[in-house]
């Protein structure tokens, strides 16, 4: 079946369309080298991005990041590269677009991969859309870091936290992340965890209503006060003290908490003593008389 100008049109149009430095332009990558980007603009030449004027990122990778089909947005820089090609600017098209999409992943709340690129004071330098963000320390891990020279290289998970077109700052964020999947990970494991289990722990910390305990992986508990003796005591401190290692039954286990007993193993011990107790037969009498002793004994 022969195609009709209609099927053409779209693509003529584009062709003859006036191209002016400065403009935007979006094209499908179809060739990547060590030192440039071609783009298919649907125009009657190409555009080429060369690797320099792609991202300020110094670990980008041009071969490794970009791949035959992505679709690029790029600035005219020049309209004629020597060759007849446009030369295009994703750099400068970042000043135009980046924020924009740095804004809407803030928005959206999503998690963006990106490589440890530099270490600075009190933090790090990584790069999202080719924009260079920060990453304060204390933003790296749930735990406090003590060398940031270690991060570097490090691909990591993040989050947008503050985006600032006016002062180009963008500061981001592992620490919220990784709050998420611990809390993920310990309800599992508390899910797991049967009510009557009987365990060890050890004393993690002291409060007026009660003792949190750690259980070790990861998961703790608390003793509340009237579960810790069965003597009645002001506080947990009377009876306790960080460190100490004690045994603890779980006896509930409810939205994500597990609470636990010393006072049920104290109960436990003292009905097994009472069971143990030997009870002498009843038709048997007895004496402290030392004669009925010693008539017993054969000599």
């Amino acid at each position: 079946m022969a195609e009709s100008m209609a099927d053409f049109e779209q693509e003529l149009n584009a062709s003859l369309k006036q191209i002016h430095e400065g403009d935007v332009l979006t094209g499908t990558v179809i060739g990547v080298s060590e030192t440039e980007v071609t783009l298919d603009l649907k125009y009657y030449t190409e555009g080429v991005i060369r690797a320099e004027d792609f991202s300020d990122d110094p670990n980008f990778n041009i071969k490794e990041e970009v791949h035959i089909g992505d679709e690029i947005s790029a600035t005219v820089v020049r309209r004629d590269g020597g060759q007849g090609q446009i030369m295009l600017s994703k750099k400068e098209a970042n000043d135009v677009l980046a924020w924009d999409k740095l804004k809407e992943l803030q928005e959206n709340g999503t998690n963006v991969k990106v490589r440890i690129a530099g270490v600075v004071k009190s933090g790090v330098v990584a790069y999202v859309e080719g924009i260079r963000g920060f990453i304060p320390a204390s933003k790296l891990s749930l735990n406090y870091v003590e060398d940031l020279e270690e991060w570097l290289g490090k691909e990591i998970e993040v989050r947008i936290i503050n985006v600032d077109e006016e002062d180009k700052k963008l500061v981001l964020s592992a620490r919220e992340i990784l709050r998420e999947r611990a809390a993920e990970e310990k309800k599992a494991k508390i899910s797991n965890v049967e009510v009557g289990l009987v365990t060890e722990g050890t004393v993690e910390s002291l409060q007026p209503y009660g003792a949190f305990i750690n259980l070790g992986n990861g998961l703790s508990g608390l003793v509340h006060v009237s579960q810790i003796s069965e003597k009645r005591i002001k506080s947990p401190a009377a009876v306790l003290k960080v460190g100490d290692q004690v045994k603890v039954k779980v006896i509930a286990v409810k939205d994500g908490k597990l609470s636990l007993s010393m006072k049920a193993l104290q109960d436990v011990a003292a009905q097994e003593i009472q069971e143990e107790t030997v009870e002498l037969p009843q038709s048997e009498s007895i004496s402290t008389n030392l004669g009925s002793l010693f008539a017993k004994l054969k000599l």
